[in-house]
């Protein structure tokens, strides 16, 4: 399967989180839904549905979190038929990021969870010193940025 990303940083955590949760489908991106790296995904379109998805799903669950609880949800977790899904935020000097996985009856969401935690210190040990923090995403670059990162991650850049 294809493992791309944007900034290398992040290639090495997300290939060892992949390879030891046995997973099908991996997203890692901004909250704003611009995509950072991507396991599994053979069509852009796909990406970009995903990314938008996971980050709309994020923000409906964090307000619902602090509204219920006075804090946002730590992770959602979906079975379906034959696959499942677990959202969660990871976090790195860079700042928040959303992480979206799919796998099936190969794993499970104890492996996942557990992975999902070491891939979240890996991102914290990998990711650049402070200076090197990339500017917010704006409203009138985000398509623009958008097709940029998903022309690198399937190699049209």
């Amino acid at each position: 399967m294809i493992t791309s990303v944007v900034e290398s940083w992040i290639e090495t955590p997300l290939r060892h989180f992949v390879d030891d949760a046995g997973v099908e489908l991996a997203l890692l991106l901004h909250p704003s839904g611009q995509v950072l790296a991507q396991h599994g995904f053979a069509r852009s379109v796909d990406v970009m549905s995903a990314c938008a998805l996971a980050a709309g799903i994020h923000a409906t669950s964090d307000e619902l979190g602090r509204m219920l609880d006075e804090r946002p949800f730590a992770g959602l977790h979906h079975v379906g038929v034959s696959r499942q899904i677990f959202l969660a935020e990871a976090r790195s000097r860079r700042g928040a990021y959303i992480f979206l996985t799919v796998f099936g009856a190969e794993s499970s969401i104890g492996m996942v969870r557990l992975y999902f935690d070491e891939l979240a210190a890996r991102l914290v040990a990998a990711a650049p010193p402070e200076g090197a923090t990339p500017a917010p995403a704006l409203a009138e670059h985000f398509e623009q940025d958008l097709n940029r990162n998903l022309a690198v991650l399937f190699g049209r850049a």
